[in-house]
């Protein structure tokens, strides 16, 4: 059972990485929240794929630069 969790799981976080590229490589972060649990946001951030920008208006999640 834990197995398919975590399938669902990176199955999740990749429809999130999917949704990102296309909308063109960032999305307003307060977007998100109501899509994705914070846990598959915080997941990307901490495999590096993503990484927050302050706009000063806002905070966007972008794909790394490196990735």
């Amino acid at each position: 059972m834990a197995k398919e969790a975590n399938n669902d799981f990176e199955r999740r976080a990749n429809h999130l990485l999917h949704s990102i590229r296309l909308c063109g490589g960032c999305v307003p972060l307060h977007r998100l929240q109501f899509q994705f649990s914070d846990s598959v946001i915080q997941t990307l951030l901490d495999k590096e794929l993503v990484q927050v920008q302050n706009t000063g208006r806002g905070f966007l999640l972008e794909i790394a630069e490196d990735f």
